[in-house]
Order: C-alpha cells, then structure tokens, then sequence
C-alpha cells in the first residue's frame, strides 16, 4: 500500500502523521488518510477537491501533473509526498 507523508512546514500548521494506506491514484489514498482528518483535507484541498495554489505532490520523486483530480497512479510500494510550497525571496 502507498505511503502518504506530510513534510515538517505542514505539520506545524496541522497535524498530519505518516499513513499507509489503499489506493490506485492519488486522489484514492489521500481519501483514505483525510477520511479521519478533515482539518487536514482543507488545508491541503481547496472546497473543489483541487491541490491548492501553495502545495505540491510528489509520487515516488515526480511531481504531479494532475492538480484537479489527482488522478496520477500510485503503486504497492510509492510514498506520495505533500508539500507547501515555499515563495519569497
């Protein structure tokens, strides 16, 4: 099952803790691990279900393409990373 991890700047804002859990795509795994924490889905989602603005996945090192539906696969083994992007200078 895929790994879904959250760096450490998300985690100062919500906690989110590692998961293992099912799913095909990433929308699927990330269904599981915000099904029993929904602060943390609205701070990574907006109200539309899309990756908001400031955030970024990663599956297995790539980033994702599909930021509307997360529809990027994931195998047995992946990690699918959650990012808050950074901007400034």
């Amino acid at each position: 099952m895929p790994k879904v991890i959250f760096t450490p700047n998300i985690q100062r804002h919500v906690a989110c803790p590692d998961a293992i859990v099912p799913g095909r795509t990433v929308r699927e795994a990330l269904e599981h691990v915000f099904a029993g924490n929904p602060r943390a889905q609205s701070y990574v989602l907006d109200d539309q279900g899309a990756l908001r603005r400031h955030m970024t996945i990663f599956v297995d090192g790539e980033i994702i393409r599909d930021r509307q539906t997360l529809s990027e696969p994931v195998g047995e083994t992946s990690t699918i990373a959650v990012f808050q992007a950074l901007s400034g200078g």
